[in-house]
């Protein structure tokens, strides 16, 4: 890349009560080796109360080009569009505290943003366990297997660039913004499909880079993780409410999951057969799992990954079918 045509970029980052991630969030941010004079960080924070915003402040102390916002309330679409419309980048960058980059990350999104011409540029994420535990190294496991998350190319990885629906967090040209407005602020999850949706129908092109890495901490626990799930199945429905329809096939897979168990169970209160039918699919679903987790604990050569695993992918598949269950019951009360 051409060093005088490097833009100035605007970095946008929610966070709230982050206080064990944001440091090295920032830390990874400050040593990419992009021009910190043609860059700018705005950490949104919905007032934590963990000592989050006093560990930015350390940071505003010590780098003129970091930033800190009020967002009252606390809610994730919120954080994006106070940081977007204070910001003065030619390009906005949203990520994530939760999140470390790799020291490359800002000039590769920049790259592949001009040289493609896209809209906005995304690359995969590396998910790696939030603690030392075998169920927290489980659940990062999790993440990274089409069982888990089906073929979302970002998660799972890629090849080579490619055209895709979404990515995770975005680097965006600031043209964006100003053609298609900016994100639902009924959304408290999903807003970043729900936008990359609207992108798309209006002609915008979304890039997902494979060389472009970040690391994401996976939840601790399996409590933390089956209602982190709960709540992302309730949101890729919900959104219906407020006229948008977010949702791809591979996320209503746990949803009809479910609505198959819970409506063969009712429908076998009057014929047996069902009941027969609701066993088979708990039977398949059960050999599935233990045989996708029994791969994964030999090539982690870790058996007790067999053990543990399906009972982390039930977490992930019951928590978000239950959630989207949830959904459809709100919207039509």
């Amino acid at each position: 890349m051409n060093i005088q045509n490097r833009p100035f970029i605007s970095i946008v980052i929610p966070c709230y009560n982050e206080k064990e991630f944001i440091g090295q969030c920032l830390d990874s941010i400050i040593d990419n080796d992009y021009p910190k004079d043609l860059l700018e960080v705005l950490v949104v924070d919905g007032m934590s109360s963990d000592g989050s915003r006093d560990i930015v402040k350390t940071y505003i102390e010590r780098h003129y080009f970091i930033k800190l916002l009020d967002n009252p309330k606390k809610i994730t679409s919120c954080a994006f569009n106070a940081g977007i419309k204070i910001s003065s980048g030619d390009v906005v960058m949203l990520m994530g505290s939760h999140s470390i980059y790799k020291n490359d990350y800002i000039s590769q999104c920049i790259k592949y943003l001009l040289e493609y011409n896209a809209d906005n540029v995304g690359g995969i994420i590396k998910t790696v366990p939030g603690s030392k535990t075998h169920t927290a190294k489980a659940i990062a496991l999790s993440l990274t297997h089409p069982f888990g998350v089906g073929n979302s190319a970002f998660r799972i990885g890629a090849t080579k660039p490619q055209w895709v629906d979404t990515v995770f967090g975005g680097c965006y040209k600031r043209k964006v913004f100003e053609t298609i407005g900016y994100f639902n602020e009924n959304l408290v999850r999903s807003q970043d499909m729900d936008f990359n949706i609207r992108l798309t129908a209006a002609g915008g092109r979304i890039l997902l880079v494979p060389t472009i890495v970040s690391k994401y901490y996976a939840k601790k626990t399996i409590k933390e993780f089956f209602n982190h799930n709960f709540d992302d199945g309730l949101w890729a429905i919900y959104p219906l409410k407020f006229g948008s329809s977010i949702f791809k096939i591979r996320h209503l897979v746990p949803l009809a999951f479910v609505l198959s168990i819970f409506g063969g169970l009712v429908l076998s209160l009057f014929w047996i057969l069902f009941l027969f039918l609701v066993l088979g699919i708990l039977s398949i679903y059960l050999f599935t799992s233990l045989y996708f987790s029994l791969k994964l604990a030999l090539k982690s050569r870790n058996l007790r990954y067999l053990f543990i695993l399906p009972i982390i992918f039930a977490s992930r598949h019951f928590g978000y079918g239950f959630g989207s269950l949830l959904a459809l019951i709100k919207i039509n009360i």
